[in-house]
């Protein structure tokens, strides 16, 4: 749904040079073109008016009856090759203009054709033959134009749907062997030259030629090779013209019929393949490639199977503007060279845009016109999608349209402006469609036969306001442009048409580059850029958008994006589509230049609702205002509308701060936008205004949708975050995680307020999406509905069985203890009766407390099972206590009791002997006596070494002295076992009474100091010459074993640790080489990141890299037995430095501990003048530290701490990078005091 329309003009007038022009060629290096005439050959510059004559004596008769078939420009031989009428090809040196004659063909030339990639050349003789040549006019071959045969791709028949086998009617049988000879003749104008066209890749050529035999025309396809490869059918009317389509998929002529002019298409097996009408009576235009007779010239393009007549530029028959030949530009896209018979040069830019209406408020209709010829077809997207060409409605001019635009003007945008191919202008204005036609904009001399003149004077006409254009003009005696001030004054003749006055205006665009005054500042735009938006950002900062035909993407000046295909801007967003098929969503909304281009340079761009994919070569054709449809047209010409996510979700935001809950409903129901957003958009104004949601939603199924879609999650910080912070999101309430609890409570609120009989089913809803379903409520109000007029209690019990399991929902309503609900339920269930019937009338029977219990036990509802059972009575207490013991409800079973209760007592005895078997000995200990069972306390209170409270217990029981000393003795022993030599030597010296046992246990713990106590208070000195002192110097003597074991274990790994380091090193250096060299030879690899593995501490061989997936498998136990086996000190094991870390941190962290120990002995052997052996065990303490401190630096350097400290994810990391940072973790540095 594009139009074609002119970006600039060139214009060369009174080119000064000899004879009449007959063809053209471009040199697109030097931007010149190379002119043909019957006197010789010039070149001229369109920019800087220079004209270069390349003719020299006797290149072509002086009386000016020479003749140029051709001309070509070749590139790599700066040269100029030429072929005239006479047969001589000749070769122009255009550094040295100088001329050679290469070749010579005395029949005489009709046609010069290069190929493409000027690596061949055909000529077409006047004896009807075809002479190719290479590059370096060396003949190939030479045939014969006409051929008898049909080609290589002649078409083979097995004889099904001959004409023999079909049924002729009326005709009869002999109808089948009928020849019908049909009549096929040249056109009477047809000149029965040759016309030779040329694919684009150059693989294949066709020649059009008037058969000898039928005296009609024919197309014949040739390929590289010389070999024929197929004629085209008969076609009546065959006209001379002859191109091929740049892809090769048709060649393209013409056909005259009767009453009409064809353009028809051949397939390259010369089969028809389509047409279309040109919009000309009979004889009143001629086609042909070089024009010598057209009336106009006519750009068609082709769209969903419809061609459209996009430009019309009408040109006169005769006289200097008469056409001469035109030519597409081979590098610069949409460029068209034109050439007219009075030395007139014209060289038009066209570019694609899209015209459509540009307001944003709802009474913009989204309009797109498309030019069709004479017609403009209108589409109105806001009211329906219509595929071209089909369209709303038509608007019938009686020229052909050349440009539309409509009203800048933001509440007239739907109004429509058109300039036809007689330089008027019509204005439709929506709602009246009154046709209003100014004065020919173009005034023509009253000499207009020898005047050159440019058919489209005005370009980028653009209508600023009511009465107000603004257009560009282009000097035909300098490269520049002038935009004029056209404004419209009413006529007096009539109302009707009113006269377009123009004002000349003051401001020049320059060809090379345009410059756009705006904003009191000069940005200048390259010539490239065709597509131009100016758009004012919320932040006041304008700038200029455009889009080059090489997608290039350009914000003021800056190129931001290379891959941009089409672009638009609506409200706060602007719309891009890409060559990666996706479209790209940014929003403007306190968005400065800046922001905008690090987002469109950035190569990351985020997969949230700004990027979504579409069809491969969709582009951009409008987006509906106050809408969520963007319209995308796919390269056939069908149209696509998708809802971008970003547009989506804005246009819901919008509609939910209005409060218009109907609309975003509907939209978010329609394209499966999660419906939270309705309350966690605005928690706050939504929870105020439920009654306002439940009436303009006023339905009772979308209300149950909106419940059934409530959840937990905020989605506006997970499935649509919104574009910038508001004040709305940041106070957000936080309903302690009961967001669904709180809306379906305020939702039934209201409903019951609004209409309680409408909204039953929407209040039972309400109910069971709480987070905890309350079914028993609900089916309690179920049981209750009895109001006529409204839901029945049957269709509210249908609709919950949508909701809630049948089973569960029959559960529930036996929790409730109504018999009658019971049996509705049961009634809507697949359940069989003489399942539930015998129960029913069981519990029936059954008296209330115990009818509960059986219930509650049912339904396994312990709880509340034993709560109605401990009401039934003492005799029903031993199923009351089984029940405790079997189902551990031993903490709710004494909450039912008097604590001075028997059953209080014998619940409290079976669930101290529960703690028992658990293990739980000071629990139960603690129950036990809690209820008076004593002698078992006292036995808990022993199991768990609680002397305190045993002797507690102890106390209450009246043991004698004998009984109370073996129980200190046997309290001790546990307390020895447990390694706690203070509190057994505190019970024997209390209550057994046996001091010297107590010295010696804490001499065996170590505990000097409390020993001593010991010996002074019971007065017995003799204790310390035969047991305290030989105990402090054994464990001397183990100290200063123990630290010489320390000291040469640590020095062994340290030594090994070094070792393998250096081993490691070597391994890498050998590693990274092989890396280097299989990166030279260009094999992929991942062994540099298993090098960066390396260097992070670890070297996973294969074996163990291979083994984890099936250490994985095993038991806990077998992968911990694994982690140790891997982890061996073994030598030239893989993980064996870290294994020596790991040991040497072990050492470390021990050392340490022994300071206390240590500094404990020491005061002890000064104490008793046990010098030498004190200074003895502190200087060896201080070696070990000593040189453990020094080691430190050696064995965790500082690259193993920065190796640790990295990260250990990534994009980078590997499984074995992983694993190795992980244990570098484990083996961090330790702290030494």
């Amino acid at each position: 749904m594009r139009n074609l329309k002119l970006l600039q003009t060139l214009e060369f007038r009174d080119i000064q040079a000899p004879g009449r022009p007959q063809c053209i060629s471009l040199r697109t290096e030097q931007s010149t073109v190379l002119i043909g005439s019957d006197h010789g050959l010039i070149e001229i510059d369109p920019v800087t008016r220079e004209v270069i004559s390349l003719v020299s004596e006797g290149f072509l008769p002086e009386d000016g009856s020479g003749c140029i078939v051709g001309i070509q420009d070749l590139l790599d031989q700066e040269s100029v090759c030429m072929a005239t009428a006479s047969g001589d090809v000749i070769l122009c040196n255009l550094s040295t203009c100088q001329l050679e004659c290469v070749g010579s063909v005395a029949s005489g030339i009709s046609v010069m054709s290069w190929s493409p990639d000027q690596e061949l050349v055909l000529l077409a003789t006047g004896q009807q033959t075809l002479i190719m040549m290479t590059k370096d006019f060396e003949p190939i071959m030479e045939q014969q134009i006409h051929q008898d045969d049909f080609g290589e791709s002649k078409f083979i028949t097995v004889g099904w749907g001959r004409k023999e086998t079909q049924f002729h009617g009326s005709e009869g049988r002999q109808a089948a062997f009928q020849v019908q000879m049909v009549r096929l003749s040249a056109l009477p104008w047809d000149d029965h030259r040759p016309q030779v066209t040329w694919r684009g890749d150059g693989q294949f050529f066709a020649v059009s030629v008037v058969c000898p035999e039928t005296g009609a025309r024919k197309v014949r396809v040739w390929n590289r090779e010389f070999a024929l490869q197929s004629t085209s059918e008969p076609v009546a009317g065959l006209g001379p013209a002859l191109a091929w389509k740049p892809s090769g998929s048709l060649i393209a002529s013409t056909q005259e019929k009767p009453n009409q002019q064809d353009i028809v298409f051949f397939e390259k097996n010369g089969l028809l393949h389509g047409h279309f009408t040109l919009p000309f009576l009979k004889d009143e235009v001629k086609v042909s490639e070089h024009l010598p007779l057209s009336l106009s010239m006519q750009l068609w393009t082709v769209g969903n199977y419809h061609w459209y007549l996009k430009q019309s530029l009408p040109f006169s028959t005769c006289g200097k503007s008469k056409l001469v030949c035109l030519m597409w530009d081979l590098v610069t896209p949409y460029r068209l060279h034109i050439l007219c018979q009075g030395w007139h040069y014209l060289c038009y830019d066209w570019h694609w845009t899209t015209d459509r209406s540009s307001g944003d408020n709802s009474s913009d209709m989204a309009n797109v016109a498309v030019i069709d010829g004479n017609k403009v077809l209108v589409t109105v997207f806001q009211q329906s999608v219509v595929p071209p060409p089909m369209c709303t409605y038509r608007l019938l001019l009686p020229h052909p349209v050349n440009q539309v635009m409509f009203s800048a003007h933001p509440k007239k945008s739907n109004d429509l402006a058109i300039l036809d191919a007689s330089n008027q202008i019509s204005v439709y204005k929506c709602g009246m469609f009154k046709t209003i036609n100014q004065e020919v904009l173009n005034h023509v001399p009253p000499n207009g036969e020898d005047q050159e003149i440019n058919p489209l004077k005005f370009s980028l006409i653009t209508w600023i306001q009511e009465d107000v254009f603004l257009a560009v003009s282009y000097s035909p005696s300098s490269p520049q442009s002038a935009i004029h001030h056209l404004t419209v004054a009413p006529s007096e003749a009539d109302d009707e048409h009113r006269q377009l006055h123009i004002r000349y205006g003051h401001t020049s665009l320059n060809f090379m580059c345009s410059a756009i005054e705006l904003c009191n500042r000069k940005i200048s735009l390259t010539k490239l850029v065709r597509t131009i938006c100016n758009f004012s950002f919320v932040s006041l900062q304008e700038c200029v958008l455009g889009l080059s035909d090489r997608c290039r993407f350009f914000i003021n000046d800056t190129e931001v994006a290379s891959n941009i295909t089409s672009f638009a801007v609506y409200d706060e967003f602007l719309l891009l589509t890409t060559h990666s098929h996706t479209c790209q969503c940014f929003c403007l909304r306190d968005a400065s230049f800046n922001t905008l281009h690090a987002g469109l340079s950035s190569s990351h761009v985020s997969k949230g609702e700004s990027l979504r994919k579409v069809e491969r070569g969709s582009r951009i054709v409008t987006v509906v205002p106050q809408d969520t449809k963007l319209i995308l047209q796919m390269p056939r010409g069908n149209l696509e509308v998708v809802h971008h996510r970003a547009l989506v979700l804005a246009q819901i935001r919008k509609w939910l701060d209005k409060l218009m809950f109907k609309e975003a409903f509907e939209c978010m129901r329609k394209l499966r936008i999660n419906l939270n957003l309705i309350h966690d958009h605005n928690p706050k104004v939504f929870l105020e205004n439920v009654e306002t949601f439940i009436r303009q939603i006023d339905s009772v199924n979308h209300i149950n949708l909106f419940f059934t879609e409530l959840k937990e999650e905020d989605v506006t910080k997970t499935m649509y975050p919104p574009p910038v912070t508001s004040a709305v999101q940041l106070s957000r309430e936080d309903p302690d995680g009961k967001k669904v609890d709180l809306i379906c409570d305020t939702l039934r609120v209201a409903m019951e307020s609004i209409n309680p009989h409408k909204y039953c089913l929407s209040i039972l809803t309400s109910h069971v999406k709480k987070t905890t379903p309350e079914l028993e409520i609900v089916l309690q109000k179920v049981h209750e509905l009895q109001v006529p007029d409204a839901v029945s209690a049957e269709e509210a019990l249908k609709y919950l069985l949508l909701l809630v399991d049948v089973n569960e929902l029959y559960d529930h309503s036996l929790g409730t203890y109504d018999f009658d609900l019971v049996l509705m339920v049961a009634e809507k269930s697949q359940k069989d009766p003489k399942e539930y019937l015998p129960f029913l009338n069981t519990l029936k029977k059954m008296e209330t407390n115990y009818q509960r219990f059986t219930i509650d036990k049912y339904l396994k509802r312990y709880e509340k099972a034993i709560g109605h059972l401990s009401k039934c009575g003492p005799e029903y207490f031993s199923e009351c206590l089984n029940l405790v013991k079997d189902k551990n409800l031993y903490k709710e079973a004494l909450k039912l009791y008097p604590s001075d209760s028997q059953q209080y007592k014998d619940i409290s005895i079976a669930y101290g002997e529960h703690l028992t078997q658990e293990h739980l000995y000071e629990p139960a200990g603690l129950v036990f006596a809690r209820c008076g069972a004593h002698e078992k306390a006292l036995n808990a209170f022993l199991a768990s070494g609680s002397w305190q409270q045993a002797l507690c217990v102890a106390a209450q029981l009246n043991l004698t002295k004998d009984q109370l000393a073996d129980l200190g003795r046997t309290l001790a022993g546990k307390l020895v076992e447990q390694r706690k030599h203070g509190d057994a030597a505190t019970v024997l010296e209390q209550y057994a009474k046996d001091y010297e046992e107590a010295v010696l246990l804490l001499l065996e713990g170590a505990a000097w100091e409390e020993a001593l106590r010991l010996v002074y208070k019971y007065n017995r000195p003799d204790i310390i010459e035969t047991n305290v002192k030989p105990s402090i110097l054994e464990a001397q003597k183990n100290y200063m074993a123990l630290l010489d074991s320390q000291t040469a274990t640590f020095s062994r790994h340290k030594k090994r640790l070094l070792v393998v380091r250096e081993l490691k090193e070597q391994a890498q250096q050998v590693n990274l080489g092989e890396c280097l060299r299989e990166d030279i030879d260009g094999q992929e690899s991942d062994l540099f990141s298993e090098t960066s593995s390396v260097l992070s501490g670890s070297d996973m061989s294969g074996k163990y890299s291979h083994s984890n997936s099936r250490i994985s498998a095993r038991s806990s136990k077998n992968r911990r037995k694994a982690e140790r086996k891997k982890h061996s000190l073994k030598e030239g094991s893989p993980l064996e430095d870290l294994a020596l870390l790991e040991a040497l941190n072990e050492i470390v962290q021990s050392t340490e501990k022994l300071k206390d120990e240590v500094h404990n002995i020491l005061k002890m052997l000064f104490l008793f003048e046990f010098d030498e052996q004190g200074r003895e065990l502190q200087k060896a303490f201080e070696d070990t530290l000593q040189l453990m401190e020094r080691s430190l630096p050696e064995i965790w350097t500082l690259t193993h701490q920065q190796n640790s400290a990295t990260p250990v994810l990534g994009p980078n990391s590997t499984a074995n990078s992983i694993m190795a940072s992980y244990q570098q973790q484990k083996t961090s540095v330790p702290v030494h005091g």
